[in-house]
């Protein structure tokens, strides 16, 4: 995030309006990957799994995420799932039409599917391909969305690269050399992202990772930046990730991104990972980086995250007097 969307994130949040959005645009997803949060039994609380949610199609997909635009008037959407080239068709008129509003759209996609060669020419697009690891992990945890399929879809476009890093992967030396190296090498990756598996209060998940695991993982992967430079961990986000935000209440993405489920009407609380979150073994690279430009300070003594407790206090009077209004 830069100065100016720093700014213009004020203006929304001053207004009573969020920032960011993040919609699960469909519950159907053809993976069943271990570990996903999106299907786990906590992930919707009382709202239930998000496969048994009614979920759109088509024209009526359009018509509702654009009414949550108009509402909402985010300058960022996230577009997850499922998984989101489930509706290539319905994404074939949305992407254009909100690139046309000016909204930076990120989708998040496993790749399982060849992503519409179209897209590349899509203004403010983000893509993001998910993969678990290296080949033979990955290929086990998210088939049919394997190394072999995700390459032949890819191509053509420019994305980043997003690798959720559990225990499974520490058993091996230079795991994530190996994982950097073969990903920077490929010609349409731009960034290599990492973040590592949050679980929910009290779990047990084997993917999560023991607190002197996951300080280890951070150590190598920044060290592991002169190596690589396609790999993003600056260093304010590294301190995020050794320290996250200890509860929703403190955590500046989860307060400026309202999270829709596939019914475009239930939101997903305190976080994109509903449940319960345990925020003190928060991996998600959004939060900490979130964290970051919060601890930034302006002018070398403001830090921005008093500001935007300012502007969200008085955004939500704002919001409250136009309630009444209407």
């Amino acid at each position: 995030m830069n100065k100016l969307d720093v700014f213009r994130s004020w203006g929304r949040i001053l207004r009573g309006y969020y920032p960011a959005l993040s919609i699960e645009i469909t519950r159907e997803c053809p993976l069943r990957c271990p570990g996903c949060y999106a299907y786990e039994p906590e992930h919707l609380g009382e709202v239930g799994p998000l496969r048994s949610l009614a979920d759109y199609k088509g024209q009526a997909l359009v018509d509702g995420v654009m009414r949550l635009v108009k509402r909402y008037r985010p300058m960022h959407i996230s577009i997850v799932g499922g998984e989101p080239l489930v509706r290539f068709r319905e994404l074939d008129i949305l992407l254009p039409r909100l690139s046309d509003l000016g909204i930076e759209v990120q989708l998040v996609t496993s790749a399982v599917r060849q992503i519409p060669p179209a897209w590349a020419q899509i203004e403010n697009l983000r893509l993001v391909v998910s993969v678990d690891g290296l080949q033979p992990d990955h290929d086990e945890r998210r088939k049919p969305a394997t190394y072999e399929r995700i390459l032949t879809n890819i191509k053509g476009h420019r994305l980043n690269v997003h690798c959720t890093v559990t225990r499974q992967m520490l058993g091996r030396a230079d795991y994530f050399a190996e994982f950097l190296s073969f990903w920077s090498a490929q010609p349409e990756v731009k960034k290599v992202w990492f973040s590592l598996f949050t679980p929910q209060v009290g779990a047990s998940d084997a993917e999560m990772l023991a607190p002197d695991e996951r300080a280890r993982v951070l150590d190598e992967l920044f060290a592991l930046r002169a190596s690589f430079p396609k790999l993003y961990l600056p260093r304010l986000v590294l301190a995020g990730l050794r320290r996250p935000p200890q509860t929703p209440a403190e955590c500046i993405f989860a307060r400026t991104t309202l999270s829709f489920t596939a019914d475009l009407k239930s939101r997903i609380t305190p976080c994109q990972f509903g449940g319960r979150p345990d925020c003190t073994q928060c991996g998600c690279i959004a939060s900490a980086g979130f964290k970051a430009v919060g601890e930034y300070r302006l002018l070398g003594f403001i830090p921005v995250k008093s500001l935007y407790e300012a502007s969200d206090t008085i955004g939500k009077a704002t919001a409250r007097l136009q309630q009444r209004q209407h």
